[in-house]
C-alpha cells in the first residue's frame, strides 16, 4: 500500500482535526489505497511544536515550516495556519514538488488563490482544501436529489453561516481580523456557504452585497485599542448560471448561534431543507402528495448516504465534525493513489474566494458585479 508522508504546520483547533482524521481513516475506511504516516509537525516555536507533535502522534517537530517542506520524508504540505500564510507556506511546498492540503479561505484575495492554483497546475502536483461541511453525507445526499431531478428544476438558493464567537464586544482582536489576511466574517465563514451554493446549483455570475462593522473596536492581547477594518457580518443576492437567483449571509456576531449553516433549495417540483446544527438530518418536500397530507419529510443519515456506513451500520446513530474531517482525508488519499480527482481544489477555491471578493466590491461600490 503507498505511504504518504504527512507535514502538518499548526497545531490549533484545525490542525488537531485533520491530525485526528489522519490518524482514523485507516481504520474506518477499508477501501482506501493509501496509508498517511505523520512524520514531522511545524509550530511557531520549538517547545510547542514539541508537545504538540507528542499528542497528535507525529514523529518529529519542528520550529521551522521550511525545514518540514524541505523534508523528503513529506509528501503532502498540510497548511492549517492564519490566512495570510497560506499563501507563501503554498507555493513554497509546490516549487518543491509537495502536494498541498490548505484549509479554507485559500488566500486573502482571488488573485492570490487564482496564482496559487496557477503554480499548481504547472507543477503538476494535487490541491485539497477544507470545506470539509461538503463531505457531510447528508449534503452529498442533497445533491443526488438535486442533480437527479427529483425536486425539478432548481430556481432558489437560500443560505447562511451564522455563529456568535465574536458577538461579545470584549472578545479580543484576533488574526481573523487581520485585513493582511483577507476579508472578515464573508471569507471566515461566509466561504462555507457560498462552497454549498456552488455546489448545489452551480456557477454564481453575479452578485449584490451588503457588508457591516458590528464591533468597530476591539483591545488586542496587549491591552491596546484597535480598529476592525473587516466585516462582521454580510449578506449577498447571487444570480446563478442556470438562471436561478438566490441569497446568502455569513455573520460572526449572531448571539446564540453557534454552527448554523443552513440552507433551502427549491425546486419547480420540491424543496430541501437543511441545517448544520441538525447535520445528520435533511429535510425533503416533493410537490403531489395527497391533500391534506402535505408536509416536508426529515430523512435520517445511514448507510444508504455516501461514506455514512463504515462509521456504522444502523441510520440515525449521527456523525460529528471530526467524521466530516475523515471523509475528506478519504478523498485525499483516494486522489493521491490514483482515485477520483478531489474537489474543492485550489482552482474551485480560487472561485469561491472571487465570489467572495465580488460580494465585499459589490457592498464598497453599491452595484451589481459580475463574477
Amino acid at each position: 500500500m503507498q505511504r504518504i508522508g504527512i507535514g502538518l504546520i499548526g497545531s490549533g483547533f484545525m490542525g488537531r482535526s485533520h491530525a485526528i482524521a489522519f490518524r482514523a481513516v485507516s481504520g474506518i475506511f477499508s477501501d482506501i489505497s493509501a496509508t498517511p504516516v505523520l512524520e514531522i509537525l511545524a509550530d511557531i516555536d520549538a517547545p510547542a511544536a514539541e508537545r504538540a507533535a507528542g499528542a497528535l502522534g507525529f514523529a518529529r517537530s519542528t520550529a521551522d515550516w521550511h525545514a518540514l517542506i524541505a523534508d523528503p520524508a513529506v509528501h503532502l504540505v498540510d497548511i492549517t495556519t492564519p490566512n495570510r500564510l497560506h499563501k507563501p507556506m503554498a507555493l513554497a511546498a509546490i516549487a518543491a514538488g509537495k502536494h498541498v492540503y490548505c484549509e479554507k479561505p485559500l488566500a486573502p484575495t482571488a488573485a492570490d488563490a487564482h496564482e496559487m492554483a496557477d503554480a499548481a497546475e504547472a507543477a503538476g502536483v494535487q490541491t485539497f482544501v477544507g470545506f470539509s461541511y461538503l463531505k457531510n453525507p447528508m449534503i452529498a445526499f442533497a445533491h443526488e436529489v438535486i442533480d437527479s431531478g427529483e425536486i425539478g428544476e432548481v430556481v432558489s438558493f437560500r443560505g447562511l453561516h451564522a455563529e456568535d464567537y465574536m458577538a461579545d464586544p470584549t472578545q479580543p482582536w484576533t488574526w481573523r481580523m487581520d485585513p493582511a489576511g483577507g476579508h472578515g466574517a464573508i471569507a471566515d465563514i461566509g466561504s462555507h456557504i457560498l462552497s454549498i451554493a456552488r455546489y448545489l446549483c452551480g456557477d454564481i455570475v453575479e452578485v449584490s452585497g451588503q457588508i457591516a462593522t458590528v464591533v468597530p473596536e476591539r483591545r488586542t492581547a496587549g491591552g491596546e485599542t484597535t480598529q476592525v477594518l473587516v466585516d462582521d457580518q454580510a449578506r449577498a443576492l447571487l444570480r446563478f448560471a442556470s438562471g436561478a437567483t438566490g441569497s446568502v449571509e455569513a455573520s460572526w456576531v449572531a448571539t446564540g448561534r453557534k454552527m448554523t449553516i443552513a440552507f433551502e433549495v427549491t425546486g419547480t417540483k420540491g424543496t430541501l431543507a437543511f441545517d448544520q446544527e441538525r447535520m445528520n438530518e435533511v429535510q425533503l418536500y416533493v410537490a403531489g402528495q395527497r391533500r391534506g397530507r402535505e408536509g416536508f419529510k426529515t430523512i435520517l443519515s445511514g448507510p444508504a448516504h455516501p461514506h455514512y456506513a463504515p462509521f456504522c451500520p444502523a441510520p440515525g446513530h449521527h456523525l460529528g465534525f471530526n467524521d466530516m474531517k475523515t471523509i475528506e482525508v478519504r478523498a485525499i488519499l483516494a486522489s493521491l493513489s490514483g482515485g477520483l480527482a478531489f474537489q474543492p481544489d485550489f482552482r474551485e477555491a480560487a472561485r469561491i474566494q472571487a465570489t467572495v471578493d465580488a460580494i465585499v466590491a459589490s457592498a464598497r461600490e453599491r452595484r451589481w458585479v459580475s463574477l
